[in-house]
């Protein structure tokens, strides 16, 4: 067992997550006179909002998924730790944390819980073998290879019927993400793959957009919800709101809508964007301190960020609950900024012998509320003004382009971007052999025999009627 303790010199601030949260909040650490370790349980910093371009082969992994290590390579403060967190000791002050077979244990003065959000399923995890969501790398690896296979089945497929619900895309959740995801599909399917196969029309794929919700968007308002609405079905999204998921297998899913009609759409691929739930982390500090958790799992913070009774342990982003913010890339920055600013005012009053100064509560300064719905089309919200359409799209590109980390991937970003937008063509669309030999032909086949198990299943129906 490996055991880091603290300095013994300096205050010793733990980060847990390298995501906006954890890592605004070391970058914000950089002159102050701590030690900081961040813990995290991949080796980069994703940009998250980009995940979609990924799955639909417009930007590579590197370009949105920065090394951390290296980010943070000039900041002699810090010590990057790979690893899973099992462990948050609120009493002696310790987190543990294991990789590779490896525990360890690293002591803290104040600690900052910035672990994310996972994908949520509402109770059902079991979709998430047929329906995977948008929240990690290997998430939009596994759909870009799901999308890709989609199309080369349907060409090696006879069977107009196989055909069809191989070119079913089904996209669960009409926020942000399910918005993007849906109209890049829309976009690959018409433009970038017009004529490039032989046995079958791309163009003909149909993308399904669904959720629970009354509307498209429903953070944006009627107005800009609309908009998008109309938008995505210019470019042949079909949208079926008021429709609730009941069940996701590997032929399909089955849908019941508000007035209780039930029915199945068969299809080959299928992405889940409708609901978060936040790290199980946040469960273990409830434990262990008694401050309240939501029904997502996210924690009940004070004003300050802190959590009850610990004013040293702080819970930024998607992973703490305050006066009803969004779990947003802005909120997670800002909050991560805040608790770092904290700690080092307190820190150098310590080190003066003066008393700590009063915390002024965190106060989010909303930026707007942005999506892509298609090539130079995009919603955006900045206070009461609501953008669309060409402008919107590109201050949607100048937002998320300042927000990537690193020079190199900001401008490998924006080549990518100038290439796809104006030829319609796509650099990204590789998908390994070992993906497509394995997991597809594995997927593949279990729908065919599922549709077998159907079929026989409804003829002895009719026999029997």
């Amino acid at each position: 067992m490996g055991n880091q303790p603290d300095n013994g010199q300096r205050h010793h601030v733990v980060v847990i997550g390298s995501g906006f949260g954890g890592l605004f909040a070391t970058q914000a650490l950089k002159r102050a006179d701590v030690d900081i370790t961040m813990i995290a349980r991949t080796t980069h910093h994703l940009f998250q909002p980009l995940l979609y371009q990924v799955a639909t082969g417009i930007l590579s992994v590197g370009e949105i998924a920065a090394p951390t290590r290296v980010v943070l390579r000039k900041q002699r403060n810090t010590r990057v730790l790979m690893g899973e967190v099992s462990d948050i000791d609120v009493a002696n002050r310790t987190i543990t944390s294991e990789q590779f077979g490896q525990t360890t244990v690293t002591s803290f003065d104040s600690l900052i819980v910035a672990a994310g959000a996972e994908q949520s399923y509402f109770g059902n995890d079991h979709f998430a073998k047929y329906a995977p969501g948008m929240k990690t790398v290997d998430h939009a690896l596994e759909l870009r290879g799901k999308i890709v296979s989609a199309f080369e089945l349907a060409e090696l497929s006879n069977d107009p019927a196989e055909q069809e619900r191989l070119l079913t895309f089904v996209v669960v959740g009409a926020g942000p993400t399910g918005v993007e995801m849906a109209g890049q599909i829309a976009e690959l399917a018409k433009d970038t793959l017009e004529g490039a196969f032989r046995n079958i029309d791309p163009g003909q794929a149909r993308i399904i957009l669904l959720d629970a919700a009354s509307q498209v968007l429903p953070p944006f308002g009627e107005k800009l919800g609309g908009k998008a609405h109309r938008r995505l079905e210019k470019l042949g999204v079909e949208i079926m709101l008021n429709t609730f998921v009941t069940d996701v297998d590997e032929y399909g899913v089955v849908v019941k809508d508000k007035e209780g009609n039930e029915q199945r759409i068969t299809a080959y691929c299928k992405l889940w964007a409708a609901g978060v739930a936040a790290s199980p982390l946040g469960k273990m500090l409830s434990d262990q301190t008694g401050t309240e958790i939501d029904r997502a799992g996210r924690v009940m913070v004070n004003p300050d960020l802190s959590i009850k009774g610990e004013p040293n342990i702080f819970v930024v982003g998607d992973m703490m609950a305050l006066d009803g913010l969004p779990g947003v890339a802005q909120v997670a920055i800002q909050g991560g900024r805040y608790t770092s600013k904290i700690i080092k005012k307190e820190v150098k009053a310590n080190a003066k012998g003066e008393p700590a100064p009063e915390r002024k509560p965190f106060k989010y300064f909303n930026k707007g509320n942005m999506a892509a719905v298609s090539k130079y089309s995009a919603v955006a919200q900045v206070g009461k003004i609501n953008i669309s359409g060409f402008i919107g799209w590109l201050m949607w590109l100048a937002v998320h382009l300042v927000y990537i980390v690193g020079f190199k991937s900001r401008v490998a970003t924006l080549f990518s971007w100038i290439v796809t937008f104006a030829t319609n063509s796509r650099a990204q669309l590789t998908v390994t052999e070992q993906w497509m030999t394995a997991r597809t032909a594995i997927d593949h086949l279990e729908s065919l025999e599922a549709q077998k198990a159907n079929d026989k299943l409804n003829q002895k129906q009719v026999e029997a009627s």
